[in-house]
């Protein structure tokens, strides 16, 4: 299973409670109220401990955490870095 394929699956059964229609690969977490900052919380931990790497506060942005597209690439670089 991808990690995109992971993270939606964690997405839809934590914030959307199973209601998966209206999660596109940009649809945009903050703008839709999907996630709040205290889900931001509960992403990060879920990602950290599950793909067992480690989200500094500076990487804590929306570029990184807003849309499954972006957390794609965030996650395609940490697992990167990790393995270099």
């Amino acid at each position: 299973m991808s990690e995109i394929t992971v993270v939606k699956e964690f997405i839809i059964e934590n914030f959307l409670f199973g209601e998966e229609e209206q999660l596109l690969l940009d649809t945009d977490f903050f703008d839709e109220g999907i996630i709040d900052s205290t889900g931001v919380i509960e992403l990060v931990s879920f990602l950290e401990e599950r793909f067992n790497i480690s989200v500094d506060d500076e990487e804590l942005i929306p570029e990184n955490l807003s849309s499954l597209q972006n957390i794609n690439l965030f996650l395609q670089k940490k697992l990167n870095k990790k393995d270099a």
